[in-house]
């Protein structure tokens, strides 16, 4: 069993699915169940290029100690898209910016089992949000 936190819980209930469309349906509640981005974040600087749907990030620095964290919110028009924005930001908000780096989502994504079903263009959004996510924390390293 893994540790208590929103990843670990989302990472136990994909492990539990068995069939790829109860999968689907999960992501489409998680993304269903994400927070929407106010207005003002829906800017070309909180755009993921390279996504075929709408995807939007955003994010907040906190510093603890010495170490920077980023927390992440985020937004798409396509709901099995805004599955794996909730996913990602489970993920990723919260860790410093050195592990945000280091961690492979796309990684993880093919050890759930979740990147082989999905579309091509779809796979490539998913790197495409991975990389703006490790590219905000690059640029603060």
């Amino acid at each position: 069993m893994s540790t208590n936190t929103p990843f670990a819980e989302i990472k136990d209930n994909l492990e539990f699915l068995d069939d790829w469309e109860d999968r689907y349906r999960y992501l489409i509640e998680l993304g269903q169940a994400l927070a929407p981005i106010s207005e003002h974040e829906r800017t070309d600087r909180n755009k993921v290029n390279g996504c075929v749907s709408q995807v939007w990030l955003s994010s907040t620095q906190s510093i603890e100690g010495p170490n920077i964290h980023l927390s992440f919110t985020g937004d798409s028009d396509a709901m099995i898209v805004k599955g794996l924005v909730a996913v990602l930001i489970s993920f990723y908000s919260g860790k410093d910016v050195a592990s945000i780096v280091q961690s492979d989502a796309v990684d993880m994504f093919d050890q759930l089992g979740l990147r082989e079903h999905l579309t091509a263009q779809r796979a490539n959004g998913l790197v495409a949000m991975v990389e703006r996510i490790q590219g905000e924390a690059k640029a603060l390293i």
